[in-house]
This record gives structure tokens, C-alpha cells and sequence, in this order.
């Protein structure tokens, strides 16, 4: 062996035992979380992923089974976050505006008497128009309809309105469904290629994915791995910077801070986020003094769970392909909780 190879090897096998070190040095902070974790092998399936991310430091991961970070599983909700990411990109570049009505851009919603809809309304669920209870069907390909401009015109001519715009949260696919769309029309290209050049292929997401066989279904469609969720998770601790590259304008990120319900406006949610107040992508854990959201939860009913925390900065999913039932959101609410007595909050 030459002495530059010897070299080489020495330097690569002290690197691996130094993530190796990492792994288990993190895996000690990180006891409780991981117990929770395994303990949960019942509820979450024979494959599971755990990844907690802080920013500047590698992602800690947790398997169960032969599930691995780079294996694809169901987002289920946490597709309408990429999605509202995707949106405000073109809010930051002075495409469109949140406060812009949808029938600037689709105009069949004015024949309908659904001129007054904005995109924040349909970031935000609160577009007004009847959507589907929630449920398994809610999820992956959209094979009722050839496109997502047929599903939305549905939305426009056959679907009621429920309530005026900003008046009652509905959690649907309709208003996420709609604003995307909407980017459509403005681009004039589809949803799948305005998500890979504006989101997943600058946070490095390979395997995220809304390809579909119908109708893409921007508010339900992803499927992704634990490596891809971890890149978005650290993004958004980062205040919308990743690896030097902006990807949102801070005042993006401020605007999925911002808490847009009261509990008189919730008129239907999951039962996994029930009685939770929401932001726009996501629903609201813990709020500052000024009642902007700390800290926010993806609920998905495929199994797959998000959450960060910009107070104790971290971020934190579960990937699995075992199917949601209601009673596993305590698993990822005894998850958060572990991490959140090992790590210090540090506003207020």
C-alpha cells in the first residue's frame, strides 16, 4: 500500500468513527425522543424513520426496520408546506401577491361568485369553498380528473361555498390545490416542474416527488424521504437559507409564523390537529408573547409527521409506510415532548 493511500484510509476511518461518535454522543442527548420512538413500533409499523435536525450539525437519524433515510414513503399534509413554500418563492420574485384575488388569474371564479377568494385565503383554508372530509382518498394521485386545471374549475362551478372568504377554516386540497394552479396559469408550465426548480432541487430533495397518474395533487401528492424533509426543516430554521443560497425571503417565513385563526373561525380539522390553530402550511404548537408561532406541526394522515421549533432550534419528522390511524399523533406529540425537556427554549 503506498504511503498517500495509507493516508487516505487513515483519514476516512477516522472521519467514520467520528460520526460514528456523533451518532452515539447525539443518540445519548436524544434518549428519551429515541424511547418513544422505538416504543412506537406497533403504531408506526415495521419501517420507520426518525430524523432530528439542528442547523450546523449533522441529522441525527433513528431506523426501525429496514426503512432507510433515503427510502420514499407517503408526506401526505406535509405536501401543502412544500406547496406554500413553492408559493410564496413567486411571492418573493413579485409574481403574485398573497392578497391577489384568484379570479385575476382564473376568471371563471368571478361567474361564480367566488370573485373574492385571495391566495392567502386558499393558503390558509379559509377560501370558503365546500371541500371533502379528509381521508385516506385525500392522498396521492387524483385519478377523478386528467389534470389540475379540471379539478379546479370542479372547485369553481359544481362546488359550494361554505362561508365568505376569511370567515370559517375549513382544512381541505381545495384552497392549496387552487393557489397552485394559480402558478400554473402565471407560468404557464406544471405544477412538478415549478416545485423542482424552485424548491426541492435547490434543498437537494432527490426523492421528493409529486408525480402523478391523474391530476396532480399539490395539497396531499409528495411522497419523500427523511434526507429530503431534513434539508426543508433546516431551511426553514434557517430562517430560509440553505447551504448560502436563499430559497425564502425572511419575510416568507414570518408570513408561516403568522397565527391566521381564532377558535371561533376553526370549523373543521383533522382529528389529529384538532382545536389547533394554523398558519399557512402548517399548525401552530407553541406561540411567543407577541403570538407568533414558535413552533409547528405537519400532521399527515399517511403516517408521515414534521415538526420544528425555533426556540429550542430543531426540527423533527417520522416517515413511515404503515398507514395514519388518530391514536399515532400521541406518538409524535410524546416525541416532541422528549425533545423539547432535553433541548432549552431560548425566546419567549
Amino acid at each position: 500500500m503506498s504511503e498517500i493511500l495509507r493516508v487516505n484510509c487513515i483519514k476516512v476511518s477516522l472521519i467514520g468513527l467520528l460520526l460514528l461518535f456523533f451518532q452515539s454522543t447525539k443518540g445519548q442527548q436524544f434518549a428519551d425522543a429515541v424511547l418513544q420512538f422505538e416504543r412506537s413500533g406497533k403504531e408506526l409499523g415495521s419501517q420507520a424513520v426518525l430524523a432530528i435536525v439542528q442547523p450546523g450539525k449533522p441529522v441525527f437519524v433513528k431506523l426501525i426496520g429496514e426503512m432507510t433515510p433515503k427510502d420514499q414513503a407517503p408526506l401526505g399534509s406535509i405536501s401543502q408546506w412544500l406547496t406554500t413554500a413553492l408559493v410564496l418563492s413567486y411571492v418573493d420574485a413579485g409574481k403574485i401577491s398573497l392578497n391577489d384575488k384568484v379570479s385575476q388569474y382564473i376568471p371563471v371564479f368571478s361567474k361564480y361568485a367566488k370573485g373574492y377568494i385571495t391566495i392567502r385565503d386558499c393558503l390558509t383554508h379559509f377560501s370558503g369553498i365546500e371541500g371533502d372530509v379528509v381521508k385516506m382518498s385525500s392522498f396521492g394521485n387524483n385519478t377523478k380528473f386528467s389534470s389540475l386545471q379540471e379539478e379546479v374549475e370542479t372547485f369553481a362551478t359544481k362546488r359550494e361555498i361554505k362561508a365568505n372568504p376569511s370567515t370559517e377554516f375549513r382544512y381541505s386540497q381545495v384552497g392549496l390545490n387552487l393557489a397552485a394552479r394559480v402558478l400554473e396559469v402565471i407560468t404557464r408550465r406544471g405544477f412538478e416542474q415549478l416545485m423542482a426548480e424552485k424548491i426541492t432541487r435547490p434543498l437537494m430533495m432527490r426523492s421528493t416527488s409529486f408525480s402523478s397518474f391523474g391530476a396532480v395533487n399539490p395539497s396531499g401528492g409528495a411522497v419523500g424521504s427523511a434526507n429530503d424533509l431534513s434539508n426543508f426543516l433546516t431551511m426553514l430554521l434557517n430562517k430560509g437559507m440553505f447551504n448560502g443560497k436563499r430559497i425564502l425571503s425572511e419575510s416568507s417565513i414570518q408570513e408561516m409564523q403568522k397565527v391566521c385563526t381564532t377558535p371561533a373561525l376553526l370549523k373543521y380539522a383533522p382529528a389529529q390537529a384538532e382545536g389547533m390553530a394554523y398558519t399557512m402550511g402548517a399548525f401552530v404548537v407553541t406561540t411567543n408573547v407577541d403570538g407568533v408561532a414558535t413552533a409547528l406541526d405537519c400532521p399527515g394522515l399517511c403516517g408521515s409527521w414534521a415538526g420544528i421549533d425555533w426556540c429550542r432550534n430543531y426540527g423533527f419528522l417520522v416517515l413511515t409506510r404503515k398507514m395514519e390511524n388518530t391514536e399515532k399523533s400521541a406518538v409524535y406529540k410524546r416525541i416532541r415532548q422528549a425533545l423539547n425537556d432535553q433541548l432549552p427554549a431560548v425566546c419567549h
